[in-house]
């Protein structure tokens, strides 16, 4: 795949590059890690993740070979770049897509490369677990930002400054569960805060991207959970969509007017009450007449 991408690149930016003034880029599907306690093994093991995660790709990008620590543990069984395919790989990118969703707790696993069938997961010789702020499953993602800031200063750290989008960001929910999905409001908000703190510090993002538009098939979850900020009713033969308060809420964001969830909540629970209020006034009118 690498070299797939690698050839395609050199064939675009040689052909039509100048005139078109495009970009190639790769998309990640990158998780936050974090320790799953202090002890260096841990430490260790979460870089050894991250090198197995995310440097499979980004460091023949970056600097034409794999991680160290890959062709040490994998051995033989992870195929070699010739001078020619290094130089044809490094660089090969303009831009890197990330698609943030889960952060993971990493705890060292040594007994891992005693197995005789290895693979690729014994190969990292570490065990992980979604960091899961809930009290028991609900389905939702976990809020996590900080995680988040911490996976992109980590790239920043080890391939530098490379421009990155956002390709996908969002918040899954039951598929039937509410139009008023203040979780996700409160998702995306966390997570464009987070953003705003990394564009201050210098990250050189290009753009952001929320997951999704619409209710759609999920690879992994089917139709049980969405991710839209309208609602698909997909008993409908016409599929009629609605907007959910969290289309309402991006919204007005794109717009720049205030988007604190609290303060929005509290609008839209205050016009309610109006509305109901009104409601019953002018029921009460109709019975006096």
């Amino acid at each position: 795949m690498l070299l797939a991408h690698a050839s395609a690149a050199r064939l675009y930016r040689k052909k039509y590059q100048g005139l078109q003034h495009g970009l190639i880029g790769f998309n990640l599907l990158p998780f936050g890690l974090l320790p799953k306690t202090n002890s260096t093994e841990d430490i260790t093991a979460t870089q050894r993740l991250q090198d197995f995660f995310i440097g499979w790709f980004m460091n023949p990008f970056t600097f034409g070979d794999y991680p160290d620590i890959m062709k040490k543990n994998a051995g033989l069984r992870l195929p070699s770049f010739t001078q020619k395919e290094s130089d044809l790989v490094r660089g090969s990118i303009d831009f890197l897509g990330i698609n943030f969703y889960y952060s993971l707790y990493v705890r060292d696993s040594p007994s891992s490369l005693l197995n005789h069938n290895r693979d690729y997961l014994t190969d990292i010789s570490a065990v992980f677990e979604r960091v899961d702020l809930n009290d028991g499953f609900t389905g939702e993602v976990p809020i996590t930002p900080s995680i988040f800031l911490r996976m992109l200063d980590s790239l920043r750290n080890a391939y530098g400054n490379i421009p990155i989008y956002i390709h996908e960001n969002g918040q899954q929910t039951l598929h039937n569960s509410s139009l008023d999905d203040w979780s996700r409001v409160n998702f995306l908000h966390a997570y464009i805060e987070s953003l705003a703190v990394a564009l201050r510090s210098g990250l050189n993002l290009k753009g952001y991207f929320v997951w999704s538009f619409i209710d759609a098939f999920e690879l992994l979850v089917g139709y049980e959970y969405s991710y839209g900020l309208y609602y698909v009713d997909m008993n409908d033969p016409n599929l009629r969509r609605q907007p959910k308060v969290s289309a309402e809420w991006y919204s007005n964001f794109l717009k720049g007017k205030p988007v604190d969830p609290k303060i929005t909540k509290e609008t839209q629970k205050n016009a309610r009450k109006k509305i109901s209020n009104l409601i019953i006034i002018i029921i009460i009118i109709i019975i006096i007449i």
